[in-house]
């Protein structure tokens, strides 16, 4: 059975385990219809268009 030679430093722990914790940023694109912000590949939700054209219907704003 494989045994470590050496201990692991808690730095380099930390560092090796520091990967699985990251956070990416989530990318949003301007709508081409309305401008507003919305998620890549997905219909719009401010206006329901996708790829030019009605993909969902979408609820009028009451003010």
């Amino acid at each position: 059975m494989a045994v470590p030679k050496r201990k692991t430093t808690p730095s380099k722990r930390d560092m090796r385990r520091a990967n699985h914790d990251k956070v990416t940023p989530v990318q949003v694109v301007a709508c081409a219809n309305c401008g507003e912000a919305a998620l890549p590949h997905r219909a719009c939700g401010a206006c329901g268009f996708y790829k030019g054209r009605k993909a969902k219907a979408v609820k009028a704003a009451t003010t």
